[in-house]
C-alpha cells in the first residue's frame, strides 16, 4: 500500500493519532469485530454467528481492511480443524486496553442499554475490564464459565483475570459459573442479585463463599451526573 493510498488523512486531513485511530478501526463494525478476535482468531462463520445483524458483505469488506491496516491476520488452522480463521496481530492485541477504557467510559451514561444482546467474549471482556484488582488480594482461582455453548478458562492472580477459549468444559475448576446467555450473568456480577433473585439462569459451582468473594471482585463505575 502506497502512502497516497493509506489511511491517514483519508477522512479528516488531521495528525492527531486520535484522528488517524478512527480512520484505522472507525468504521461501523470495525471495533466490534476486533472485539470478538480478542480472545482467539475466529472463523468467518463465528464472527457472523457473534454479529448476526452485519451482512457478510461487510464483514468481508471490513476483514479485508483491518488486514491491510495491519491489525488483523488471515491463517489456517491445522487438521483436524483445517479451518480458515481470522485473528488480531500484537499490534492488534494492543486494542484490548483501548476496548476497556471505552466500556468503562460508556457504561457510565445513564442511556446504556444493558438489556441489548452481548456476546460471550464481550461479558469475558466485561470481567476482564471491571474486576477490581485491589479486592483481589491474595485470592487465586481457576474458573470455568459456560455461556451457552462456548466455554472458557479463566485464570485469576495478582488481581489480574486472564480468560482464553476452550473447546471443552474444564475438569476441575475452582468455581463453574454455567448459564444459557451471557446476559444471564450481569444481574449476579454487576447488580449483586443472588443467582434466584436473577430468575436462576445463572449456576454456579464451587464453595458458596468462594463463590460470592469472586462475584464481589466486579463493580461498574457510578453513573455520570447531570
Amino acid at each position: 500500500m502506497s502512502s497516497d493510498e493509506g489511511p491517514h488523512g483519508r477522512w479528516y486531513a488531521d495528525a492527531c493519532g486520535a484522528a488517524f485511530a478512527m480512520e484505522l478501526i472507525g468504521e461501523r463494525w470495525s471495533l466490534l469485530i476486533v472485539r470478538e478476535m480478542m480472545l482467539g482468531a475466529r472463523r468467518f462463520s463465528e464472527l457472523r454467528q457473534a454479529l448476526p445483524n452485519l451482512s457478510a458483505k461487510v464483514l468481508t469488506e471490513r476483514l479485508e481492511t483491518l488486514q491491510a491496516n495491519g491489525i488483523v491476520a488471515r491463517s489456517f488452522r491445522k487438521p483436524p480443524v483445517s479451518a480458515q480463521v481470522y485473528g488480531l496481530t500484537d499490534w492488534g492485541r494492543a486494542l484490548e486496553p483501548v476496548l476497556q477504557e471505552l466500556g468503562r467510559w460508556a457504561v457510565r451514561s445513564p442511556l446504556h442499554d444493558h438489556t441489548l444482546p452481548l456476546t460471550p467474549v464481550a461479558l469475558m471482556l466485561s470481567l476482564r475490564t471491571m474486576i477490581v484488582p485491589a479486592r483481589a488480594s491474595g485470592l487465586e482461582l481457576w474458573i470455568a464459565f459456560n455461556v451457552g455453548e462456548q466455554h472458557f478458562a479463566g485464570r485469576l492472580r495478582e488481581g489480574d483475570l486472564a480468560i482464553h477459549p476452550i473447546g471443552e468444559g474444564m475438569t476441575s475448576p475452582d468455581l463453574r459459573f454455567t448459564a444459557p446467555d451471557a446476559t444471564d450473568f450481569l444481574p449476579v456480577f454487576y447488580g449483586k442479585q443472588s443467582p434466584a433473585e436473577a430468575g436462576g439462569k445463572l449456576k454456579i459451582e464451587g464453595d458458596p463463599a468462594l463463590a460470592q468473594r469472586f462475584i464481589d471482585l466486579f463493580a461498574l463505575p457510578p453513573k455520570c451526573e447531570g
